[in-house]
């Protein structure tokens, strides 16, 4: 399995497609791994894209250097990444936590980042969100089975149509808890917290990116008015709203929001 040394850490990636020009980095949101991407965008955008993923700090094979973080930390783990792999400029597609990373690095590392795509991001949480993250932090801490962890987690994240294909969630949670968390629970507890410190609202003004924000009409974990403060806040940054998707969208909708993210990063090419 490919691994790179990045300020001094090994981290998990993985390289898809042979493209030729500015490649896509695909950044997964809280308590999940790269593998998230593999089933339905990696196909998609590797057709037309060379597609990096990579597993942050302490997910899956990637060291944990311990202690606390911020998503400034993710950002500057994701610069020394694209340093240790000779690649000078990227598109960034982040969601959630992987979309407040995002964030960071166009305001920490603008050199280094051409278009960027948040999916179900927020600039910084309001009450009810930071309520939800120190309920989820508590279930984590007190090792709440996973079923039960994954179960909560499907609830914040999933369209009610979907929630309605009760074989489906069955055979979704059976598969997480078979396979395990890939992020433990003192590790998710982390990121937690990088999402609870999260604040770039009075700063998303001197994010000079060409900007598409990504959502789904349905979202309850990042609802749409956190996608209009961001595309507000942005300078030219556009919003689009899936009217089928929660935050989930990506799997939801993922024909719709593969052409979408593709006919963004295709335009003025």
């Amino acid at each position: 399995m490919p691994h790179a040394v990045a300020a001094g850490r090994k981290v998990y990636y993985e390289l898809h497609g042979d493209d030729p020009g500015t490649p896509l980095v695909l950044v997964m949101g809280l308590g999940g791994s790269c593998r998230g991407w593999l089933p339905l965008q990696v196909p998609d955008f590797a057709r037309e894209r060379r597609v990096l993923l990579y597993d942050a700090r302490g997910v899956g094979q990637s060291d944990d250097p311990g202690g606390p973080f911020t998503t400034a930390d993710l950002a500057d783990d994701l610069a020394a990444l694209l340093d240790s792999l000779a690649l000078r400029r990227v598109d960034v597609l982040g969601a959630f936590l992987g979309g407040m990373a995002a964030q960071e690095l166009a305001l920490r590392h603008p050199l280094r980042l051409d278009r960027l795509i948040l999916v179900g991001s927020y600039a910084r949480p309001d009450a009810r969100r930071r309520m939800l993250l120190e309920k989820w932090k508590e279930m984590a801490r007190l090792d709440t089975p996973l079923s039960i962890q994954v179960r909560e987690r499907l609830l914040w994240t999933l369209e009610d149509d979907t929630l309605e294909y009760t074989d489906l969630i069955e055979s979704m949670i059976d598969f997480f808890t078979r396979e395990g968390a890939p992020v433990p629970n003192e590790l998710f507890m982390r990121q937690c917290d990088a999402c609870l410190g999260h604040d770039a609202r009075d700063r998303l003004r001197n994010i000079h990116a060409r900007t598409l924000v990504l959502c789904g009409q349905h979202d309850q974990l990042t609802p749409p008015k956190f996608q209009r403060e961001l595309a507000d806040e942005i300078p030219g940054a556009r919003l689009v709203t899936l009217s089928f998707g929660a935050h989930l969208v990506m799997a939801e909708s993922a024909q719709r929001f593969n052409q979408i993210v593709l006919q963004f990063l295709a335009e003025d090419r």
